[in-house]
């Protein structure tokens, strides 16, 4: 997967009681101004302002996890309000999400120089939790466009802040 940034954080907020995990869902998110995925030279999703959501799932997840992540994400009040104070949500907002599956985000790079990636789901469970986790920020009435999964993909977005926050399903 390839990444053409045109902003972004260097110091996300970890949005979690305990230090990262190695056994559970986890995702980036980005407050953008706008947000497109390509692949094989062809844009699939592309949004306006919103949330880019950068999703990997773990060997351990279960459907739970992507029910907690599908309802704290569009919820998380990271938007200003006319005060300039993060008040305000993606469902308030009425701003757009875009959804991309990343194993890497559980890559583990405590030993060695090499990432090791044996927490990350397989490619049939992460599929499902992924589309699952769509589906469900989708009945929130959130307008959802998605990467491609298991694709080599150009991300670009022009993060709005930047505003760049992890989010873990426990």
């Amino acid at each position: 997967m390839r990444f053409s940034l045109t902003v972004f954080s260097l110091q996300p907020i970890h949005l979690s009681k305990k230090p990262l995990q190695d056994n559970i869902m986890r995702a980036v998110i980005q407050r953008v101004k706008k947000s497109s995925v390509i692949v094989n030279d062809k844009i699939i999703g592309k949004i306006g302002s919103g949330l880019l959501v950068l999703l990997g799932v773990s060997r351990e997840d279960e459907i739970k996890d992507s029910d907690y992540l599908a309802d704290k994400i569009p919820n998380l009040r990271i938007f200003e309000d006319e005060n300039a104070k993060m008040n305000r949500s993606l469902l308030e907002t009425g701003g757009e999400m875009l959804v991309v599956s990343q194993f890497t985000l559980l890559g583990d790079c405590r030993k060695g120089r090499r990432p090791s990636f044996t927490k990350a789901a397989g490619p049939d469970k992460a599929k499902e939790f992924y589309e699952y986790f769509v589906s469900q920020v989708k009945l929130k009435g959130v307008k959802v466009k998605t990467g491609q999964f298991r694709a080599v993909m150009d991300v670009s977005l022009i993060n709005d802040g930047p505003v760049t926050i992890i989010v873990e399903s426990q």
